[in-house]
């Protein structure tokens, strides 16, 4: 049975990613920072108890990854989603930027994912796959920023764009490869109420596109349409 560990799984597109992998038969590792709260995730657990697992994991808190880490020790993992991410305050254009608000982005959105696939390289080497999907947005891309503004979400993005470019070639004498993926404008909290696509729609894109990459892809940016995006 295949297996995914997904961040930020109790809302939007991570919530949306553990209900189709489990549809479709996948063993779920589905982690949030307070898996008690999350009542969907917890309904979606009920319904399949034998492969859905529950995981309390802050991707700013590096002991909480370590134990869960830890609690999935023994777990091969063939697909890492690193979908956890904030957008931060609004209103961040050069002259108005919340540097507390911009520090805390980084960290959940640059920073996170890489402390993430580092505690979990053990269970991602010993998978078939070994795999691991980061999140990002258009909004990351420097040649496509043609608007300004969103200084905190943009520069996070970019930055986990290249995290992730040097974590592929890091990681790729393990067999781990490493690519992140635009999921496109969603209706999410963070996308809003007038985005183009839903969140089964995303997610059923990238999906499809996932079931695709290996060690050719590792390094690169695609959209959910499977086109390569421009850095």
């Amino acid at each position: 049975m295949a297996s995914v560990l997904i961040t930020g799984a109790n809302r939007g597109l991570g919530f949306e990613f553990a209900r189709q992998y489990s549809a479709e038969g996948w063993g779920v590792y589905a982690a949030s920072r307070n898996p008690a709260a999350a009542e969907q995730l917890r309904g979606l657990a009920q319904q399949a108890p034998d492969r859905f697992t529950l995981v309390a994991m802050d991707v700013t808190d590096a002991e909480s990854i370590r134990t869960a880490a830890r609690q999935l020790r023994h777990t091969a993992i063939d697909v890492l989603i690193n979908n956890a991410g904030i957008s931060g305050a609004g209103g961040q254009v050069t002259g108005k930027v919340d540097y507390e608000s911009w520090a805390r982005v980084l960290d959940v959105n640059m920073m996170g994912p890489l402390r993430v696939t580092e505690a979990f390289v053990d269970q991602l080497a010993r998978s078939e796959r070994r795999l691991v999907v980061t999140i990002t947005s258009g909004m990351g891309s420097l040649s496509d920023n043609t608007s300004g503004g969103s200084i905190a979400y943009r520069s996070s993005k970019a930055g986990v764009n290249m995290v992730m470019r040097s974590a592929a070639l890091d990681l790729a004498p393990r067999g781990i490869s490493c690519v992140v993926v635009n999921p496109g404008w969603v209706k999410t909290d963070m996308g809003g109420p007038g985005a183009r696509l839903t969140a089964q729609q995303s997610v059923a894109a990238l999906r499809r596109l996932i079931e695709t990459f290996g060690p050719a892809h590792s390094g690169k940016f695609y959209n959910y349409d499977g086109r390569e995006y421009p850095w």
